[in-house]
């Protein structure tokens, strides 16, 4: 097998353990061989002396990854068997968690686009970084969905309510937003990767160069979020999805009715569920006891038809236009949101312990 045809490349040069997702074409969207093939590198590297560091970034000028196979879920929730999925977000869901806790450092470049379980590889690391290019999002509730891979984690401890804002809007950001956010820790010009992986080859101290780094990569681009802090932080505060959006349409700013527009473009039951499972997030105490949640709340996901028909829309057929059931916030029944936060399905195992 080519380079070329390898879903992840693998490779250590000096003290240096690179992984770069090889998909460019899908903009590297995960599947469960990459997820595979990512842990195998770090169970390779955790015991080597030789290795230092790891660099994981993307191939191609798009995007570090687009997210997961959004085609495997749906096929998925369409047939009587859900292995598939199951043992595709139960290694994704560790994986991240891995990432997490990884006992040597990690710089994840976040760079052109970064989605869904991009979001999960690369915000969990130790040194994650991004650059002017990136197109950061948790767009889930677009296809009936809700953020997983930790996402719960991330949003619920962004100051105030950017967190809820991203989650229930889809929206995508750039470098100044997810910075504010905290999902990186530093700003890096895309120029500078290679200089960075260059300096980690000899072994060189990881803050160090990143911090050069980011000092030669110039001013760090502004926050349109932290701009709009005011009336983000008073309309989504509170536990109700529809008095969200009602409060937005109230606001004076331009954005926030942008912002009540794409809530409600999305799909109800995955705003409401969304919108409770940050709140819960933000009480627990770990990323592991977010992600064990969002397994049980990804599987509840299987038996909504919004999951296929917003994977449809967006995917298969690209016609943009779901009907979504139930068709609005208020009708959205407190049972189903129940439901979507129970505890696992009998005979399913959690993802720890």
């Amino acid at each position: 097998m080519t380079d070329a045809e390898r879903p992840v490349l693998v490779s250590t040069d000096g003290r240096l353990g690179r992984i770069t997702l090889n998909r460019p074409r899908a903009i590297n969207a995960l599947t469960l061989e990459m997820i595979r093939l990512i842990d195998e590198a770090l169970t390779a590297w955790e015991g080597d002396d030789a290795v230092a560091c790891v660099l994981l970034d993307g191939a191609g000028e798009r995007g570090l990854c687009a997210g997961g196979d959004v085609i495997l879920m749906r096929d998925s929730a369409l047939a009587t068997d859900r292995t598939p999925v199951m043992d595709f977000w139960r290694e994704e869901y560790r994986l991240n968690a891995r990432i997490a806790s990884y006992g040597k450092p990690i710089v994840a470049v976040l760079d052109g686009v970064v989605m869904g379980g991009g979001v999960g590889l690369a915000a969990h690391a130790s040194h994650a970084v991004v650059t002017e290019r990136v197109r950061f999002a948790m767009p889930e509730v677009g296809i009936g969905f809700t953020p997983d891979v930790g996402g719960t984690f991330l949003l619920s401890r962004a100051p105030g309510e950017l967190g809820t804002h991203l989650a229930l809007t889809g929206a995508s950001v750039g470098a100044g937003d997810v910075l504010a956010c905290g999902f990186a820790r530093s700003f890096l010009a895309a120029e500078e990767v290679d200089e960075v992986a260059a300096a980690l080859v000899t072994g060189a101290d990881v803050p160090t160069v990143l911090t050069a780094a980011s000092m030669r990569s110039g001013e760090i681009p502004g926050s349109t979020l932290e701009e709009g802090r005011d009336w983000i932080d008073e309309c989504y505060a509170g536990d109700d999805a529809a008095q969200i959006v009602a409060r937005l349409r109230e606001r004076p700013e331009t954005g926030a009715h942008a912002a009540a527009d794409l809530v409600e473009r999305q799909s109800p039951t995955s705003v409401a569920v969304t919108l409770a499972a940050l709140r819960r997030a933000a009480a627990l105490d770990s990323l592991e006891e977010c992600l064990e949640h969002e397994w049980a709340t990804s599987l509840a996901f299987l038996d909504t038809p919004d999951f296929v028909e917003g994977i449809r829309a967006a995917v298969v057929d690209k016609d943009r236009s779901p009907t979504w059931s139930p068709p609005a916030l208020a009708t959205v029944p407190q049972a189903e949101i129940a439901r979507h936060l129970g505890p696992l399905p009998d005979g399913v195992p959690p993802l720890f312990g």
